[in-house]
């Protein structure tokens, strides 16, 4: 590493003056205003970073999508330093990201050649620990923190970020990122604050195990180029894509939980976004994700609490989540909510070494979780798993449980107060997956596809048995619980619904539906609309419905479709206030008995 100081510095028309003086440190030069073009420049394999008054600045992206900074035309008046660090070269997909830090760290300790130490002012800074340091930048795709192997604690570190970043797969202008296997960072009482596009606050990559507690980050939507095209190209990925029912101006997701094994957990934390995401996962596999006390926003008009990818494992407990759009999106993994009983938190702190002492553990209060989500409750693209225990609270005004085609396994333990609450009545909405995917512009995967309502009724498929269970299934278990509300499956191809209800008491229709949506067309312009359907309750075509009641009981409010029902002897089918129901079996009058098994066209209603 080596610095230079300057009091003032001028960048105009691309000629660089620096108050009369060369820099030469490793190699790197200043040139004078005869040079045509001119810029500050570092020899190769190096980097060059500039502080004023100890705030990282001066450099913007070269291009659209482009991972190359360089220095701007301006003018910067204070305590100018400019150091030159070793290059750090990170390649990942198309691109050689050089990134540059504030403060890197490896098994060794603190690495002052990849460090630009002026950017990290105040506080004490080890090779073992930092405490009280604050990092500033106001350029563009600078990182705050960069530990990559060995163990590494933050106490109090403050960090602000104002700018783009470029890359949040690989961390590229990332407040905190703890990278490879054998890294373990430990962070406490943080106050991380960014605003700019892919600007992250934390990334956890490459079996890394990263712990943040008693800490507050937040990121806020920068502006993308004018002509930055939406893509679910990960290598050029910078905004939220729309297709999943999300505002595609949502440009900084809060957290990233990346590679094979990483481990992230966030205990007694606030960690909020705009319109993307909060606690997200992606490219990667086998990650776990813990949530303990922490409190997870979105402050726009869409959003997701956390994702599931890649088998991914997450514990939510005793968190509180104020989404715009969905708790979680599922596309492959395991999602468990439910209260930080001690036992539960214990368990996790053991199995993952989150490193919690006995005494935080102790002082930790057992809290329930909390969903306030300002559309649905949950999102399926793909297969996963959702587990809901302890005194959870689901509150949204849209279905609870929003499933687009996908084979899914949903337990809702009740017994210690659970309780779903869906304002518009809606429990389970099962629909065709209406994600239109991006399309191929110039070999760029664009996200301009167009989703188109389709029209009539679906064709039987006489293969396919609507009365029969298959592990593909959209399976639901619930128990110990009351609840008021709807099940539909609007599935025009192959898929039952299944739910099963156990010492529970259920009010509401259940059936088989031809789901419509609110419009014919759907586009990034009427992102919303995607999700937002129609019922019209009628017999099952390729979506059955299968029932099974034990212990429970059934209160019909509407004519529901189903292909099978299964009530044992202490399960019962009735009416709104008491009143008896109708059932017919293949068109047949019949009577509902205890302990019977009916499969066929089912046509329940109040009588």
């Amino acid at each position: 590493m080596s610095v230079v100081s300057r009091r003032s510095l001028l960048l105009t028309g691309g000629t660089a003056v620096a108050a009369g003086a060369v820099l030469t440190g490793a190699g790197a030069t200043v040139l004078g205003p005869a040079a045509r073009a001119a810029m500050l420049t570092a020899p190769s394999g190096y980097s060059l970073t500039m502080t004023v008054n100890g705030v990282e600045t001066g450099q913007q992206l070269t291009a659209t999508s482009a991972a190359d900074t360089a220095f701007v035309a301006g003018s910067w008046h204070g305590d100018i330093v400019l150091t030159v660090t070793t290059a750090d070269d990170v390649t990942w997909q198309q691109h050689v990201y050089p990134f540059r830090q504030a403060l890197y760290v490896d098994s060794t300790g603190v690495v002052s050649g990849y460090s630009v130490l002026a950017a990290a002012t105040g506080g004490q800074v080890t090779n073992s620990a930092a405490a009280d340091i604050r990092i500033r930048s106001t350029g563009e795709c600078f990182d705050g923190i960069v530990v990559n192997g060995g163990s590494y604690t933050l106490v109090r570190p403050v960090i602000n970020l104002i700018g783009n970043g470029r890359c949040d797969f690989v961390g590229y202008g990332a407040a905190l990122l703890a990278d490879n296997t054998g890294t373990r960072v430990v962070v406490d009482g943080a106050v991380i604050s960014n605003a700019g596009a892919v600007r992250t606050a934390a990334i956890c990559d490459n079996g890394a195990t990263l712990v943040v507690k008693n800490s507050s980050l937040s990121v806020r939507n920068g502006t993308l180029a004018a002509d930055y095209v939406p893509t679910v190209n990960l290598d050029t990925m910078e905004d939220a894509p729309w297709m999943l029912g999300l505002n595609g101006a949502g440009n900084c997701r809060a957290t990233n939980l990346l590679g094979n094994n990483s481990i992230a957990a966030y205990v007694n934390t606030s960690i909020t976004s705009e319109s993307w995401g909060v606690l997200s996962t992606d490219s990667g596999s086998d990650c776990t994700l813990v949530a303990v006390n922490s409190i997870v926003t979105n402050t726009g008009d869409s959003g997701y609490g956390t994702y599931v990818i890649g088998n991914a494992t997450e514990y939510l407990l005793g968190t509180e989540f104020n989404v715009g759009t969905y708790a979680t999106i599922f596309t492959g993994g395991t999602a468990t909510y439910g209260d930080s009983d001690q036992a539960t938190v214990a368990g996790l702190n053991t199995s993952l070494s989150l490193g919690l002492t006995d005494r935080e553990l102790r002082e930790l209060p057992v809290r329930r979780t909390v969903v306030n989500s300002r559309r649905f409750g949950f999102m399926w693209h793909a297969a996963s798993t959702l587990n809901i225990g302890g005194g959870t609270q689901v509150n949204s005004p849209h279905a609870t449980f929003l499933n687009k085609g996908q084979q899914i396994a949903v337990t809702v333990d009740g017994s210690k107060g659970a309780r779903l609450n869906p304002a518009d009545g809606i429990l389970v909405q099962v629909i065709d997956n209406d994600d239109p995917g991006p399309v191929m512009v110039n070999g760029v995967l664009e996200n301009a596809g167009v989703y188109t309502q389709p029209t009539g009724e679906p064709t039987k498929d006489t293969t396919f048995d609507v009365t029969a269970v298959h592990s593909t299934d959209s399976a639901l278990s619930f128990s110990d619980i009351t609840l008021n509300g709807n099940f539909y499956n609007g599935m025009r191809g192959n898929l039952n619904l299944v739910l099963d209800f156990a010492s529970s008491d259920v009010t509401g229709v259940i059936t088989a539906t031809l789901a419509e949506h609110l419009v014919d067309t759907i586009t990034s312009a009427n992102w919303w609309e995607l999700g937002a359907v129609t019922n019209t309750a009628q017999a099952a075509i390729n979506n059955g419905v299968i029932v099974s009641l034990t212990g429970s009981t059934w209160t019909v409010t509407g004519t529901s479709y189903l292909t099978s029902l299964t009530l044992d002897s202490a399960s019962a089918v009735t009416g709104p206030h008491g009143r008896k129901v109708t059932l017919t079996v293949d068109g047949t009058a019949t009577a509902i008995t205890p302990g019977t098994t009916y499969t066929g066209a089912l046509v329940i209603a109040p009588a």
